[in-house]
């Protein structure tokens, strides 16, 4: 499969992992270039232009989540990263902390300062990437409201809490899958289907799930059907709609 949004093969190396974004041993990168497609893929299945609120409810780093708010800054009213793991919120946290100007000149600050400690011209660069990153933070929109909160994903109790009154257009999650992160809680071999059940359950009828996992395809054996699917490299994609239209006839189920 092709990319049809992010179609400009570009290096992103300002948003490698471990130099201006954090990262940590057991916490995955998530290719960039995929990123922006599957988002902006979700926009067109979305429709509308209105600045989306996007939830990543498995985020781990927050690398993912951030990725996409600093590329698609203008297209976003706010995000929300939610996990069990706390080692992961703290994380997020830090990551989802870029999505400011205060914080990205807190990393640079730290960065220019490892440069002088260690010798090493990386932090240098690195520092030299953050500013470049709030530059275009600001021209895109600036600070970009967000919010990290503890939620186990197969619990609709709990994903409402985290919620906290937001209602996500667009959800996108990199699913867990075993080389160096798991599922966690009581729910967790209920595996894919149970995760989209349980945002089903608590999503507007017109949000979009985008979901991602290491494979030839997205199990979606019950609940909603995938709108569309795609494979590009090692990853599958499929995007769902929390529910049908009310408006519309109800489709019989799938025999």
């Amino acid at each position: 499969m092709t990319y049809r949004h992010a179609t400009v093969r570009t290096g992103h190396q300002d948003l490698a992992s471990g130099a201006v974004l954090h990262s940590a041993p057991g916490f995955p990168a998530f290719p960039v270039r995929l990123a922006s497609e599957i988002f902006q893929r979700a926009l067109a299945l979305r429709g509308g232009d209105r600045p989306a609120v996007l939830w990543d409810p498995c985020c781990g780093s927050g690398y993912l989540l951030t990725v996409v708010a600093l590329l698609h800054r203008r297209r976003l009213a706010s995000v929300l990263a939610s996990d069990l793991d706390p080692e992961a919120r703290s994380l997020a946290e830090r990551n989802l902390a870029l999505l400011s100007q205060a914080g990205l000149a807190a990393r640079a600050a730290d960065l220019r300062a490892r440069a002088t400690r260690f010798g090493k011209p990386a932090y240098d660069s690195a520092a030299d990437a953050a500013h470049r990153l709030a530059a275009e933070l600001d021209a895109a929109g600036g600070d970009l409201p967000h919010a990290v909160r503890q939620a186990d994903v197969f619990d609709p109790g709990q994903l409402q809490r985290a919620l906290g009154g937001l209602t996500p257009d667009i959800v996108i999650t990199d699913v867990p899958y075993g080389e160096q992160t798991h599922w966690g809680g009581p729910g967790a071999a209920a595996g894919v289907a149970g995760m989209v059940d349980a945002l089903t359950a608590v999503l507007p009828y017109d949000s979009v799930i985008a979901v991602t996992v290491r494979g030839r395809k997205v199990p979606a054996d019950h609940g909603p059907r995938p709108r569309a699917s795609f494979k590009i490299g090692t990853r599958a994609v499929a995007l769902f709609r929390a529910a049908e239209d009310p408006r519309l006839p109800v489709r019989p189920p799938r025999s």
